[in-house]
């Protein structure tokens, strides 16, 4: 089992920046990929970033890409999703999430941060 907890959210004027934590614990993470995602109100959940704890590949969704950037910390078991240039569409609910790289879908999920972006 894979616990996770997020942290960071919160309300930022368009253009600004926000550092999402996820902090795992339960498990060694070597074998796992760690994903954020999110979901806005009447939408549904989007992959956002993911990366590969082995050896650190990051992959991001279009919409992110230059924009958010994803990165662990091995000594402390935690991932970060830094978010720069925040748009407002960038509001939703973000969940972390974890998955064994031998299976295809996430199985472990954080209870989700609120991140609103105001215009």
């Amino acid at each position: 089992q894979v616990q996770l907890v997020e942290s960071g959210g919160g309300l930022v004027q368009a253009g600004g920046s926000l550092r999402l934590s996820c902090a795992a614990s339960g498990r060694t993470l070597r074998n796992y990929v760690m994903g954020w995602f999110r979901q806005a109100p009447g939408k549904e959940r989007e992959f956002v970033a993911s990366i590969r704890w082995s050896d650190s590949s990051t992959y991001y969704a279009d919409s992110v890409k230059g924009r958010f950037t994803i990165s662990g910390d091995k000594s402390k078991n935690t991932v970060y999703l830094q978010m720069n240039s925040l748009k407002p569409e960038d509001t939703a609910v973000y969940y972390c999430a974890a998955k064994s790289i031998t299976t295809t879908s996430y199985g472990y999920w954080g209870q989700g941060t609120q991140v609103t972006v105001s215009s």
